[in-house]
């Protein structure tokens, strides 16, 4: 006879024990990370950082982007 047990475990993890490249996957197999043929949102925030650093206030269309693949809205 068999008996099928369920249990709850809590695990202390490291995300520095995890390779990069498989936080990056996983996160995009959630559909948690945003991804655009037009440009990472980590390079459309260094975009935007660069402009304001130099003070110019033309970074519109590039914040636009950033909150559509975040967000998937548009404003």
């Amino acid at each position: 006879m068999y008996k099928t047990v369920y249990k709850e475990v809590e695990v202390d993890v490291d995300l520095t024990d995890f390779d990069t490249d498989d936080l990056v996957e996983e996160l995009e197999s959630r559909g948690n990370l945003p991804t655009s043929p037009q440009g990472s949102a980590v390079e459309l925030v260094n975009a935007i950082y660069e402009k304001r650093r130099m003070g110019n206030h033309n970074y519109q269309h590039e914040l636009d982007q950033l909150i559509y693949q975040v967000l998937g809205k548009i404003i």
